[in-house]
């Protein structure tokens, strides 16, 4: 889950500078006319000769017919997407925290997790003429398959090898052990069974793309835009029917909550221990200081047997207030000792805690960007900012109705991120479309090719950072949750992504010509599908299946639609 950060703010500012035209000092009617990016446009050549003038989107937005600059607007757009994106997604949680779990959380949230990306699907095709518009969908298509094939390659990939474990003789993983290195068999992550049934709800997804295939394979041209029809109903009820799920299913928020219970418990201890001795638990550098934290074990060991007993644990738990925080303290002491105790004797010993009160202190450091070296001050903000976590995922089921600390401020902020965020997002969709159509044929290279590869970065990183850094726990449950999301975020790429193009070629009577890249959608999601709903233990070596799927699709699509000339 993307993080609120202070500089959400400065974001802003930078949102409306960059809609601001900056003007050339050249004459009175060039500071008029001459947009400063698009003049440097035009000092760069391209094929030799001088730069065509384009045309600005809006009428204000730079453009320019250049490689370098159609790179840099790239690049630009890109980054407002992504912010669009860590907006919607900061609203979310403050819409969450205030409404609670159920059909907020079910349908509402995984709506604007994928709204950036339908955004930008929908502007690929929507504006122009409609041989304009043909052109320009490759780009959607490409921002649909490149999505789902890098959630489902490289972010799964990559969650395997960071989330590896040592795997037991029944091939189960063993929390936070990973003593065997890259051992290509002995080595790998767990998931549950309801992991694995995401991952079947994720292959049932793809039933729209293997519909919309029928006309071409049984050579039924003339059915293709009732099937378009079809299969736009039957994404929509899709989508439907995965939110209905999530709403009467809340197991991944319920995961997720308990999770983050975990790391209220870190903020709470961590801040307590430098409250409570006055010692700084860091380096200058931010580091964890292993000395000041053996020190600490010293003060909690007691009996000075050099380990730590449930009681000991327990006795120096009773000063801190769990109370207030929602948690009960039996709780506390149990989370502790299951992500402290590796050796699994029911007691710390002083490396198991060094170990993991560094392993704190290092998350505690990613969640919250150190300005400076005061580390009493960092811990403070993770605290709260956990805190403000735990208030967006809790669990409302007993009926009690959690309480919203300045219910009023936090409603104009989440309306706030959620409206600057769908604005940014519908803003700049059709901008970066534009650019990439225009990099495309500045540099010859097919317009699918550079969207597959570069759009799903600005749409999707913040997801797949949260991912990576839930794999990294090394546990069984936050395995579960990351890749339970991962097939969650393809679910709704296959349903409501597919639902915005198909509507978008249904309405603008556009040809279907995507065999090729609807045939990769189909063979990673089946591969991918087939390969994680029927297991919950992978290898290390499953995470090279995956990597090889990325290069594979890029080559399929290319010796298709160039060598055997599909589309």
């Amino acid at each position: 889950m993307a993080k609120r950060k202070h500089h959400h703010l400065l974001s802003l500012l930078f949102f409306f500078l960059l809609t601001i035209p900056v003007y050339s000092r050249l004459t009175p009617s060039a500071i008029i006319r001459q947009p400063l990016t698009l003049h440097l446009g035009r000092l760069l050549k391209s094929d030799g000769g001088e730069a065509a003038a384009c045309e600005q989107t809006y009428g204000f937005l730079p453009c320019t017919e250049t490689v370098l600059g159609n790179l840099f607007l790239i690049l630009v757009y890109g980054f407002l997407m992504f912010k669009a994106a860590t907006f919607l997604s900061s609203g979310s949680e403050l819409m969450l925290e205030i409404l609670g779990p159920g059909i907020v959380g079910g349908l509402f949230l995984p709506i604007l997790g994928a709204l950036p990306d339908a955004l930008l699907i929908l502007a690929s095709g929507l504006s122009g003429s409609k041989e304009t518009a043909q052109s320009q969908v490759l780009v959607g298509m490409g921002l649909l398959a490149g999505s789902t094939v890098l959630l489902l390659t490289l972010l799964w990939g990559t969650c395997v090898v960071v989330g590896k474990c040592d795997l037991s003789e029944n091939s189960t993983s063993i929390d936070s052990q990973d003593t065997r290195g890259f051992n290509l068999t002995k080595s790998g992550v767990s998931t549950d069974k309801q992991t694995s049934d995401a991952a079947k709800i994720m292959g049932i997804s793809v039933l729209p793309f293997i519909l919309i295939q029928l006309p071409k394979v049984f050579k039924f041209n003339s059915a293709q835009r009732v099937l378009i029809l079809i299969c736009l109903i039957l994404s929509v009820l899709l989508v439907l029917a995965y939110a209905f799920y999530q709403i009467f299913q809340p197991w991944v928020q319920k995961r997720r909550l308990q999770y983050v219970r975990l790391k209220l418990v870190m903020s709470g201890i961590l801040r307590h221990f430098e409250s409570k001795f006055l010692t700084k638990l860091t380096r200058e550098d931010g580091s964890p200081d292993a000395s000041a934290i053996s020190n600490l074990f010293c003060a909690i060991d007691s009996d000075d047997d050099k380990k730590i007993s449930r009681d000991e644990l327990h006795a120096f738990l009773v000063g801190i207030q769990f109370e207030e925080m929602g948690l009960e303290k039996e709780g506390a002491v149990d989370q502790v000792m299951e992500d402290f105790d590796t050796s699994d004797n029911n007691l710390i010993e002083e490396d198991e805690f060094i170990a993991g009160i560094s392993k704190w202190l290092k998350e505690a450091s990613r969640t919250v960007s150190i300005s400076d070296n005061n580390s009493k001050s960092f811990l403070s903000d993770f605290h709260q900012r956990t805190r403000d976590e735990h208030n967006t995922l809790i669990d409302t089921e007993d009926g009690e109705e959690e309480v919203v600390v300045n219910k009023k401020w936090t409603t104009l902020k989440a309306v706030l991120f959620l409206l600057v965020g769908t604005v940014m997002a519908a803003a700049f969709a059709d901008p970066l479309v534009d650019t990439v159509h225009n990099f495309s044929q500045a540099t010859k290279i097919p317009s699918f090719f550079i969207s597959f590869i570069a759009m799903p970065l600005a749409t999707n990183s913040s997801e797949a950072v949260s991912a990576i850094i839930f794999a990294s726990r090394k546990k069984q449950k936050t395995s579960s949750l990351t890749f339970s999301e991962i097939y969650g975020g393809v679910t709704m790429n296959n349903t409501l992504c597919l639902a915005v193009f198909l509507a978008l070629v249904y309405v603008r009577h556009l040809t279907w010509d995507f065999s090729s890249e609807v045939l990769i959608i189909l063979i990673v999601c089946i591969v991918m599908g087939l390969f994680t709903s029927f297991r919950t233990n992978f290898p290390l070596w499953t995470c090279f299946v995956a990597y090889l799927l990325y290069p594979f699709s890029l080559v399929l699509v290319y010796v298709l639609d160039y060598k055997f000339g599909w589309s």
